[in-house]
């Protein structure tokens, strides 16, 4: 009997995964956020996982895919090429012949380089997953390892190994400023572009820009990606930089969303989980989950169509022994894909996913006396008939009811680190309204309140 009932979990189990695979994804018509093919809303709700293809076996990928499924992720950002003078996958296969990113090596062997890819890739879509696939990081064009001519040839192989697939986009760059090394990063958009119509791509930047800076103009550039960065505000040196935005990642989608024609935009890599503060010294305190629920809410809550986390050890697959350790990583990955953040930040995507998605729009003219600097900021969004309100620090503030567009029904607050409400009082005779959020005021005291119609 017990081994009838296995065989009956195992069928249902692999009908269920049939029955998510992946739709392409596009631009929604109103140009702000992105739906599959068939028209239905898509949250982005990303993770790093960029070392996936070169750490990770086919049995430690689906273990993660599984985790990252169940914890609500529908997106993974991934490296295609980290090294390409020495690039290998967990079973010590090369990725290219000499170090020539023009040259892939290809074997019938199931555990090639690029097939342990395609197994990845479809796995992904056995569960409704996609792939972010950045071709080449960009710390390898900086250096001068790939040249243009090989760039499109490069491209024109990935578009015809990978564009049949369902569940990719295209991540040009790499943790770069495009000015370094632009003649490739054109000619990888432009060649991923005509051989490819079907697929999204966009570009990653390095800490503290957006794609935008360079891109937004480009065809090639669907939606825009922003790094926001893995400094504090104390920590922040781009005082001469025209985007110095510190840790307000809300000012990149702002500043993204004013931009024409209009384009999607997302944070594509905010502080990671458990990294220390700037990255490189592992005394320093490290970034929580209280964080990364931050930057979530702020930029999505801004008018993101999305947002991507990260942890240490995941996007590295750290285990304990491994050469090349980087950022004070202090746990084994296997471990870390369960640390809080990671399975608090579904409840960001449910909470969007709840109400009408479409006609979702920025809202601070709700907010009459949003004054305060830094972790005080308050983020508004509304649709139709609902409204969000994102206090980061719990402190009360006022709601210019007048300027929902609909009358107040009911009230709640929502809990980020836990996805449950609790009641709230509203009150219809005033147009200013003043809400007090129900625990103390400290920063990760982080509530949501909820406005419906």
């Amino acid at each position: 009997m017990k081994k009838w009932i296995l065989a009956i979990g195992v069928f249902v189990y692999a009908a269920a995964l049939s029955a998510q695979t992946a739709l392409p994804l596009k631009v929604a018509e109103n140009k702000r956020y992105l739906v599959t093919a068939d028209g239905k809303p898509f949250f982005w709700l990303g993770d790093t996982g960029w070392l996936l293809f070169v750490k990770c076996t086919r049995e430690e990928a689906v273990k993660y895919l599984d985790t990252r499924k169940r914890q609500g992720f529908n997106v993974i950002q991934v490296m295609l090429l980290h090294d390409v003078r020495k690039a290998k996958n967990a079973y010590g296969d090369s990725a290219l012949i000499n170090g020539d990113v023009s040259r892939p090596h290809l074997t019938a062997d199931p555990h090639n380089y690029w097939n342990h890819i395609s197994f990845v890739i479809d796995e992904a879509a056995k569960r409704g997953m996609y792939l972010a696939l950045v071709p080449v990081w960009g710390s390898n064009v900086k250096a001068g390892y790939v040249t243009a001519e090989q760039a499109a040839a490069y491209a024109r192989f990935l578009t015809s190994r990978f564009g049949s697939k369902p569940n990719i986009i295209w991540v040009n760059g790499g943790d770069i400023r495009a000015t370094e090394g632009m003649e490739v990063w054109q000619t990888i958009g432009q060649t991923l572009r005509q051989n490819d119509a079907q697929h999204l791509i966009t570009y990653h930047p390095r800490g503290r820009y957006s794609s935008s800076e360079w891109f937004h103009q480009a065809p090639w550039l669907d939606f825009n990606m922003f790094q926001s960065g893995h400094r504090t505000y104390a920590q922040d040196t781009s005082a001469n930089d025209k985007n110095h935005y510190g840790e307000d990642n809300w000012k990149y989608v702002e500043a993204d969303y004013r931009l024409q024609p209009a384009k999607p935009v997302l944070d594509g890599e905010p502080s990671y989980e458990n990294i220390p503060h700037g990255l490189h010294d592992s005394l320093e305190v490290r970034w929580n989950a209280a964080d990364l629920r931050r930057y979530g809410y702020w930029s999505v809550f801004a008018g993101g169509a999305g947002f991507t986390y990260g942890e240490n050890a995941v996007m590295q697959f750290h285990s304990k022994g491994d050469e090349g350790a980087n950022y004070g990583v202090n746990m084994d990955w296997e471990k870390a894909i369960n640390s809080p953040g990671a399975n608090q930040m579904q409840y960001l995507k449910q909470l969007i996913e709840s109400r009408r998605y479409l006609d979702r729009q920025p809202a601070q003219e709700l907010l009459p006396e949003n004054n305060g600097a830094q972790y005080e900021h308050l983020v508004a969004t509304k649709g139709r008939d609902y409204a969000y309100v994102y206090t980061f620090t719990g402190h009360p503030f006022k709601v210019d009811q007048a300027k929902l567009g609909f009358r107040v029904g009911k009230a709640a607050w929502y809990d980020p680190a836990s996805g449950r409400y609790r009641k709230a009082t509203p009150d219809q005779r005033a147009a200013v309204v003043s809400y007090t959020p129900p625990a103390g005021r400290e920063n990760g005291s982080d509530w949501v309140l909820v406005l419906e119609k």
